[in-house]
């Protein structure tokens, strides 16, 4: 919290006539979205400075670029919270809600913030498929969602990206590297490895999951 208030005072130079959110950030989309895209926290520039999820930052034009693409969104940027951008049938959160340093939260932050992706997950009744962004964002979906402990470690979805899995109650979890600059300035992550997983997403919610089967996973 110190971190993330600190950050939002002392700002970026290329921000500097910003006024840094510097608050939690809330989730954001469609509360009857039938996709779900979990993150792991708020960039310290980007969501932290905007007060937006994936708003502000590079891992944000990957991120909006794909569902506008995919018919998840009504424009293809996201620059700040007046900037007109819609989500239609997704819904946007993340395993920690500060930003934390290094972009990387502690386990006790996850585990601060768990209830409100807990509270999120009971609230959005109508997900039938989840992309999840790292395997952090991967882990603290599954247990917030209650089948960390419910299943044994070896039915557990494991994250490997491009992997999908259908749990017991039909939900579907694909699994994705982080859009983060680590990632995409080095190929870790291409754009067609990227659109790959949304264009899988945009399949199975529309009910292409006739094929495939709980506890077997599947590759994008």
């Amino acid at each position: 919290m110190r971190w993330r208030e600190r950050v939002a005072r002392e700002k970026n130079r290329e921000f500097r006539d910003w006024d840094y959110w510097g608050k939690p950030v809330p989730p954001f989309g469609d509360p009857r979205a039938r996709l779900l895209v979990v993150g792991l926290a708020p960039a310290a520039h980007g969501g932290n400075r905007t007060g937006r999820m994936f708003t502000g930052d590079s891992s944000g034009d990957w991120l909006y670029a794909a569902l506008h693409k995919f018919g998840f969104a009504n424009q293809p940027t996201s620059t700040d919270r007046a900037d007109g951008l819609r989500l239609r049938d997704c819904y946007i959160t993340a395993a920690a809600r500060c930003a934390p340093p290094d972009n990387k939260p502690t386990g006790r932050e996850l585990d601060r913030c768990r209830p409100y992706l807990e509270a999120e997950i009971e609230l959005l009744t109508r997900v039938r498929v989840v992309v999840t962004l790292g395997r952090i964002a991967h882990e603290a979906w599954l247990k917030a969602a209650g089948w960390w402990s419910r299943l044994a470690p070896c039915a557990r979805p494991k994250f490997s990206h491009g992997v999908g899995s259908v749990l017991p109650d039909g939900t579907i979890v694909i699994a994705s590297y982080h859009p983060s600059r680590q990632n995409t300035n080095t190929g870790k992550l291409t754009r067609a490895m990227w659109e790959g997983v949304f264009r899988r997403a945009r399949k199975m919610v529309d009910g292409g999951s006739s094929s495939v089967t709980p506890s077997t996973p599947f590759s994008v």
